[in-house]
């Protein structure tokens, strides 16, 4: 009897994020502000420096350190309350004292000005950077303008717009065209998802009626065996396609913002998508389990429950054959709520978990023909937690399964 191979292992999960990872100090972040407030402070010192040493040599220069003294003595005696000069000896020996006392008086009027200068340089530094550092965050001003502003986009906000004022430059020029850019986006979007809600909209009417006709005929005990089978075969194709239909309109809705937020307990959205899910769970043998603690957010609480439920459904159906398990819980970590289903259940390789969040996507599946769904699951669940401001993340777990984490703002 052939054995069966055993499933390969999962592979190693990364235990760092670079997209997570934040600098242990911001303030050392490269910023342009900073590189632009380094080049003016770098400039200006090295031109304090070369200034300073052409000063100083000029001034050695006018001082001729080392010479020897334009006068000499020649008879009487000098007194001086600077240089030490001998009591006694030869007009030589007074001669080669003063010339001593005067360049040491040189040097030191030099390596005083020197002193005095680098101090100033050192101080007027200080305030070529400080000053460097305020005309560079003047001066970017408008670019922070610009990087709020697409921040605000990029939270599905198309409605945003920089609209700069001040003189027709460069930066203005780029303001001016991200802000066309973004009423080119908003058309594109508003018309793709005015489309994809009317066309499911359409498609609601017939797909009613077909199903209507289907169970009317169902209905009827005198129908041939064949018939039956047939609407049977069609009412499933029908009730797929409704399904469908429902999370084309579902994902559409879910991209936009939410406007109307109200309290929200996860904890309650979990128990309501597990006693959805429950009969499914036990035909499937499947154990559901885990705590759910409170754990209150702002969103809708239709489309939260759309989470939980896609996320159970998927859990339950994509589990092994026997002794499998489901684990939900909900709890509040570091100011945010997180919902967290993992379970039991087919290898999945680390490369192919950003798939399973493509539409009508699955693993190691076609795009058509499962009865497990209609691929739009985890679409849909994403687009949510987007439109909350929260994300899902999918790691896989140690033995086979999933861990889908979700995270929202309270």
């Amino acid at each position: 009897m052939a054995t069966t191979p055993a499933p390969p292992a999962a592979p190693p999960k990364p235990t760092w994020d670079p997209k997570s990872a934040e600098m242990p100090f911001p303030w050392l972040r490269p910023t342009i502000r900073i590189r632009l407030t380094l080049l003016y402070g770098g400039m200006f010192l090295i031109a304090g420096i070369v200034l300073l040493t052409i000063i100083y040599m000029l001034a050695a220069q006018a001082l001729h350190v080392g010479a020897e003294l334009p006068f000499k003595m020649v008879s009487g005696s000098v007194s001086s309350k600077v240089c030490n000069l001998p009591d006694q000896g030869t007009v030589d020996e007074f001669n080669a004292a003063m010339n001593a006392c005067v360049n040491h008086q040189r040097q030191e009027a030099l390596d005083n000005l020197l002193t005095r200068s680098l101090y100033a340089l050192v101080g007027l530094s200080v305030i070529a950077f400080a000053v460097g550092y305020a005309m560079a965050g003047r001066v970017l001003q408008p670019l922070g303008k610009m990087t709020r502003t697409a921040r605000r986009v990029a939270g599905t906000d198309l409605t945003r717009r920089i609209e700069l004022d001040g003189p027709d430059d460069e930066l203005k020029e780029l303001a001016d065209t991200f802000d066309e850019m973004l009423d080119r986006l908003e058309r594109a979007f508003t018309a793709q998802q005015r489309f994809v809600a009317n066309a499911s909209h359409e498609l609601r009417t017939p797909l009613a009626i077909n199903r209507t006709l289907l169970e009317v005929h169902l209905s009827d005990p005198g129908a041939p065996v064949e018939l039956q089978q047939l609407g049977k075969t069609l009412l499933a194709t029908n009730e797929r396609s409704e399904q469908l239909v429902e999370g084309l309109l579902l994902l559409a809705r879910s991209d936009n913002q939410i406007v109307e937020r109200k309290p929200v307990d996860l904890a309650e959205v979990a128990t309501r998508a597990l006693d959805q899910a429950h009969a499914e769970a036990e035909a499937k043998g499947v154990e559901i389990r885990g705590v759910q603690a409170p754990a209150v957010v702002q969103g809708n609480g239709v489309l939260l429950e759309r989470i939980a439920l896609n996320l159970v459904q998927n859990a339950v159906r994509y589990n092994v054959p026997e002794d499998g398990w489901v684990e939900v819980t909900t709890e509040l970590q570091q100011g945010q709520a997180v919902l967290v289903v993992s379970n039991t259940g087919p290898v999945v390789p680390a490369y192919e978990i950003d798939n399973l969040f493509e539409p009508f996507r699955r693993l190691r599946t076609e795009r058509t023909g499962s009865d497990k769904g209609v691929g739009l699951g985890l679409s849909i669940a994403r687009s949510v937690a987007r439109a909350h401001g929260g994300r899902i993340i999918a790691e896989p777990r140690d033995g086979g399964g999933l861990v889908m984490r979700v995270t929202l703002p309270v």
